[in-house]
């Protein structure tokens, strides 16, 4: 049976950086995901994402981002292709995970569950689900093509941003404003080859001479319709989370997200979570704020397990 001092379930920004700051206090860490590869949502949803919240970086790549933080773990042994399926306590309250890992805390930083991009809820055949995607993991496959972007939040208007260098847009919301940041919607505004279409539905979808008829409905409008033309559509609907494997475990749950003490502290002895997987009042999802969970959590949990130690922070201070 193998043992360590933590395990962290998810290998996304936040639970990547947890890692590598449980190594820095010498914690023996291992991490566990579902995927088959570090980075979560952001590696398999958004790799291209501009993402403009991380301190020190006016705009860093998503999958730059997940790169360099995995970079840090030199010495995080990482089990992917790993769902958690059970955990278990033990009489002097170690945690047994899935019969094989023991360990003396558990840090959950699985973002919003297991999670599957929410479909486009039109009748396709198979030729034209070819043409219709969920990620922009390879943006080379959009160049020079008309795009149809259908969403309003900020990874809809990250793609057609940066699609819009080589491509043809057309940006397509239920609603005439958007989600996402203001300034994005502007300069997307200020670009001749991108149409932003509002508020607008699609309706139906043919393929014709290997390229789509996107029919779209104007809301509240009955008989207001309008064809466009396109090679390609990207879908930025959200995707569909699931969190009920926490309740399994005896996890405290309010609205569906994990309820933190804020030591980070779930409700379960010796476990802990962070990140957009749980709750607290006042918590807004950023990873910046995520990162800082993540000392919370570890600070925290060294001071659990090792009370007699006199914990080291890096500070600033004098």
């Amino acid at each position: 049976m193998e043992k360590y001092d933590l395990a962290i379930i998810g290998t996304g920004p936040i639970g990547l950086f947890a890692a590598s700051f449980a190594n820095l206090h010498g914690l023996k860490t291992i991490s566990f995901d579902a995927l088959d590869e570090v980075g979560g949502q952001i590696n398999m949803l958004y790799p291209q994402k501009n993402i403009k919240d991380i301190p020190a970086f006016p705009s860093i790549k998503g999958e730059k981002l997940v790169s360099q933080l995995f970079e840090q773990n030199t010495n995080t042994k990482f089990i992917l292709s790993h769902k958690v399926k059970e955990i278990s306590f033990l009489e002097n309250e170690n945690i047994l995970i899935d019969k094989t890992y023991k360990v003396k805390s558990l840090l959950i930083a699985t973002g919003l569950g297991a999670f599957k991009p929410k479909t486009l809820p039109l009748s396709t055949t198979l030729d034209i689900q070819k043409h219709i995607h969920y990620s922009m993991q390879h943006p080379e496959i959009f160049a020079n093509k008309k795009v149809a972007i259908l969403g309003g939040g900020d990874s809809a208007l990250d793609w057609a941003l940066e699609l819009a260098t080589t491509s043809d847009i057309f940006l397509i919301h239920r609603r005439n404003e958007f989600r996402g940041l203001e300034s994005s919607v502007n300069k997307l505004k200020s670009l001749k080859n991108v149409e932003l279409l509002t508020p607008y539905l699609p309706k139906d979808v043919q393929l014709n001479n290997n390229r789509m008829e996107l029919v779209l409905h104007k809301v509240g409008a009955s008989q207001d319709f309008v064809t466009k033309n396109v090679d390609e559509i990207l879908v930025a609907y959200g995707f569909k989370s699931d969190n009920r494997q926490l309740r399994k475990w005896g996890i405290k749950l309010d609205h569906n997200l994990i309820a933190v003490s804020q030591q980070m502290h779930t409700n379960l002895p010796h476990v802990y979570a962070i990140g957009d997987a749980i709750t607290y009042p006042g918590r807004v999802p950023m990873i910046a704020l995520g990162f800082g969970e993540a000392q919370i959590a570890i600070s925290n949990i060294m001071q659990d397990l090792f009370p007699e130690k006199t914990m080291t922070f890096h500070s600033t201070s004098i």
